[in-house]
């Protein structure tokens, strides 16, 4: 039932995206759980998690911190932020199906669009949610979560097929903006999520798909030339995608996208190339090769997505 009293977050993922909001979260004293694996999870553990702005720095400690496996059977969260990696999200939602309320709300916030809609088919019964996140950060080791800059949205809300749930959970979704208001993240109760998720995966897909295709970082975007003129054209692609499927931006979103690039720390690249960089798995089928897939369904010419994909099918990347 819902109330004003405080809700219970979990943060499935505690990496850079994660790790931020359940930092910001928790270090403003609200009652936050992290789901994390592996060297996280014991850093966590050991020392708290500590997370470095450029006008701050802090550390959570203690925190609390599960696996998936040990997490307590009589406990359940009100509010998920699901921050893992597209490629992970088939692991995760059967602990979500176990563990969540007839209320709990879940919000996923990963690069590949469209993943709310996704996981609400393989979690029926459960509310899911749309979001995305502004934000440069990473795991820079085990318990420190490294921000690049200030900028920190998230942006969240109910799909076109999900507004007859407004009625019903709408002051849930409003606590939850001013949780994160009040942690120092700036919250945004989306009307029209779809096209904004849409939106920010028009500057994430098209920097990481230039940014992997020419191994370079977002400096060589900001300059004049053939890898500017590669980014502007697969944002025009998703423009042209996003009017097919009837979620039009209603404006030129090129000079937006150029601008946060523009005023970016020119030595940043995407966790995709990271990734492809350490030899792991990456999120190269979610951001580029099913871009080309939806080109296919909705009728839309890709042509610099499509010269992408086979190049980087060549390159043997999955």
């Amino acid at each position: 039932m819902e109330t004003e009293k405080g809700l219970k977050y979990m943060i499935i993922g505690a990496g850079g995206t994660g790790g931020a909001i359940g930092a910001h979260l928790a270090h403003a004293g609200n009652d936050v759980t992290f789901i994390a694996r592996g060297r996280q999870l014991e850093a966590m553990k050991a020392g708290g998690l500590r997370l470095h702005r450029p006008d701050t720095e802090f550390t959570v400690d203690p925190v609390k911190v599960y696996n998936m496996e040990d997490y307590p059977a009589d406990q359940s969260p009100d509010v998920i932020f699901v921050c893992v990696k597209g490629y992970s999200i088939g692991g995760v939602n059967p602990f979500i199906q176990r563990i969540a309320k007839p209320d709990t709300i879940v919000i996923p916030i990963l690069n590949v669009f469209g993943t709310g809609a996704k996981m609400q088919k393989a979690l029926p019964g459960i509310t899911v949610l749309d979001g995305c996140i502004y934000i440069w950060t990473e795991l820079k080791e085990p318990g420190l979560i490294w921000m690049s800059g200030t900028i920190f949205r998230v942006v969240f809300g109910l799909r076109r097929d999900q507004k007859e749930l407004e009625d019903r959970i709408g002051k849930r979704l409003n606590k939850i903006k001013t949780d994160l208001d009040e942690s120092g993240i700036s919250g945004e109760l989306s009307d029209n999520i779809e096209r904004d998720a849409l939106r920010k995966f028009s500057f994430v897909s098209p920097q990481g798909a230039a940014g992997l295709y020419y191994n370079t970082t977002i400096g060589a975007v900001q300059s004049p030339g053939e890898i500017r003129d590669c980014f502007a054209g697969l944002i025009r692609e998703i423009s042209d995608l996003a009017d097919a499927m009837g979620i039009g931006f209603g404006e030129d979103i090129v000079p937006d996208n150029l601008h946060i690039t523009d005023i970016s720390d020119p030595g940043i690249t995407t966790s995709m190339q990271k990734d492809v960089a350490a030899g792991r798995q990456s999120e190269v089928d979610g951001l580029i090769y099913e871009v080309v897939r939806m080109g296919e369904r909705y009728g839309v010419d890709m042509p610099l997505y499509t010269m992408i994909a086979e190049e980087l099918q060549l390159r043997g990347l999955r």
